[in-house]
């Protein structure tokens, strides 16, 4: 059987499972060769179990191919039990961990997964309360934990602002790279043979580099190599 992989691991620090993208291809290497699968590629990317798998750019390509999805654990897909029962009319997934798991069996366990996430959550927002109120009655053992937390939580506030910028550029330059490319084409099937007489065809049409400036040979140059064109 063809299949798929996809491993992830969340934003934070940790993964949700404490299972690694090495770990995970592992798992799911393992899996497959005790049950004859063949995995002709593997997707991964770094996000939130909260985001719905469908939303995650990673793992629609995954899905893309048509072919049964291969995890490590099911929680790598989501912990939350509406996302597996949607992705359950939508998807063919194996878990390599429990690869014979019909489909009220994941279900069953994504009820489970999604209780612990809870069970967690809510012990996480007592002990914060707790410390919190040590800080607040002056205990500076608590008072310094408080303050670690807060710093680290404006750092990763930070590597997220940064991140979403980055992921808007990429996005520009995609959508601006697709929308020029029919031109560069024209203007290479027009016979020309320079850079400079690309650079000029280009202007001719009007058209600007991503950062709206006029064409030189140097700008052509790198178009054509993210375009991956050639004379």
């Amino acid at each position: 059987m063809d299949c798929v992989g996809y491993v992830r691991v969340s934003m934070k620090s940790q993964g949700e499972s404490g299972l690694g993208l090495e770990a995970q291809l592992e798992y799911i290497q393992r899996a497959a060769q005790q049950q004859g699968w063949n995995v002709v590629a593997v997707y991964s990317e770094a996000v939130s179990g909260t985001i719905h798998p469908l939303e995650r750019p990673e793992f629609i390509k995954a899905t893309s191919h048509g072919l049964p999805i291969i995890v490590a654990k099911l929680d790598r897909l989501s912990r939350d039990v509406e996302h597996i029962a949607g992705l359950m009319k939508r998807a063919d997934f194996k878990v390599a961990t429990m690869p014979q798991a019909q489909a009220f069996e994941l279900h069953l366990y994504a009820a489970l997964a999604q209780q612990e996430r809870e069970f967690i959550s809510n012990r996480t927002k007592e002990a914060l309360a707790s410390l919190q109120s040590r800080a607040d009655a002056g205990d500076t053992v608590a008072i310094q934990k408080v303050n670690n937390r807060a710093q680290a939580l404006a750092k990763g506030r930070a590597v997220a602002d940064i991140t979403a910028a980055n992921n808007v550029r990429m996005n520009k330059v995609a959508s601006y790279q697709d929308g020029i490319r029919p031109h560069l084409k024209a203007c290479l099937h027009d016979k020309i043979n320079t850079l400079q007489s690309v650079a000029d065809c280009l202007n001719t049409k009007g058209l600007r580099t991503a950062r709206g400036s006029e064409f030189t040979p140097t700008a052509v140059r790198r178009l054509m190599i993210a375009l991956n064109e050639s004379f």
